[in-house]
């Protein structure tokens, strides 16, 4: 490889169900993609690991390793638990130690971010957002998650963005079997009722068996233009990507975008929303590729 060539890195997406691994240095370069089920820490990072050993063998030594994962995650680097996954939910998981155990097994830098903040950047480099600044990028499926890019630079502060857990008002008149907000934490939030198992719970169906003019979708619209809403007035994006299962249905981005302009109604005169609106609200780029090339794009990036 001549020196001008770009780095192979390692790309770990690391979601609730499964982890994503590949090496790669690019978009057109992505090889050997694998899935493994997420079951416990211990059994899925060895699986990643083995993983990672056969492809270094395969395809010479990778010079980072990225890794955007589901969270709650720390990213304070002056904190004993930087590189840990937190509070997390996800039963088994809570506080394990992802960074430090890939950077003693392989001695290369390992970036760390959210599996959502690694989808807006690789979405930035690569996909529907590219080279648009400040960019918002949705993920609704299991869960509802969102990463924001602003100047050139993955939103930290407090913590990472938490766009599913923004409050939104109650859908007016569902006729959901269990109306109620299924968010174990709060009880009018954007996850709580329009995530892939919030839907599942309330209509008794699953997302992807919903027919099109089922009032489900109605509600998810409505939710979506509420809290994107709130993030077109609180952080002025110049676009927003909505991605993951949810919102792979056809007629859902017109529905979303629809209700935004009704929920705006008519403040903030700007052709984003009102004529170009389907320019402002786009689906991805990169397809379901978003979180993998993200993570690559994190390993380039600790370089």
């Amino acid at each position: 490889m001549s020196s001008s060539a770009p780095p192979l890195i390692a790309a770990i997406e690391a979601g609730g169900t499964k982890f994503v691994c590949a090496v790669g240095t690019g978009p057109e370069d992505l090889r050997d993609v694998t899935r493994i089920p997420t079951t416990t820490p211990e059994e899925t990072m060895g699986e990643v690991c083995r993983y990672l050993t056969m492809m270094k063998a395969k395809h010479g030594d990778f010079a980072a390793i990225g890794v955007g994962s589901f969270g709650p995650i720390d990213l304070d680097t002056s904190s004993k638990s930087f590189g840990y996954i937190t509070t997390t939910p996800k039963p088994g998981w809570q506080y394990v130690d992802v960074v430090n155990m890939l950077r003693t097994r392989y001695h290369v830098p390992v970036a760390f971010d959210t599996d959502v903040n690694a989808a807006v950047l690789g979405e930035y480099l690569w996909g529907a957002g590219k080279g648009i600044d400040p960019l918002i990028y949705i993920t609704v499926g299991t869960g509802v998650g969102g990463g924001v890019l602003v100047h050139g630079q993955l939103l930290h502060g407090l913590l990472h963005p938490e766009i599913g857990h923004l409050v939104v008002p109650p859908p007016l008149n569902s006729t959901a079997v269990q109306g109620i907000c299924h968010c174990p934490f709060h009880k009018s939030c954007v996850e709580g009722y329009i995530s892939g198992a919030a839907l599942a719970v309330r209509w008794g169906v699953k997302a992807d068996a919903l027919p099109e003019d089922h009032p489900a979708w109605d509600e998810v619209a409505g939710v979506m233009a509420h809290a994107l809403m709130n993030l077109t007035l609180s952080l002025c994006p110049k676009r927003i990507i909505l991605g993951g299962g949810v919102m792979e249905q056809p007629h859902i981005l017109p529905l979303i975008r629809g209700k935004l302009s009704k929920v705006m109604n008519g403040y903030l005169r700007v052709p984003e929303l009102g004529r170009e609106i389907d320019q402002f609200i786009v689906g991805p780029g990169l397809k379901g590729k978003s979180g993998i090339l993200g993570a690559l794009a994190l390993g380039r990036y600790v370089l």
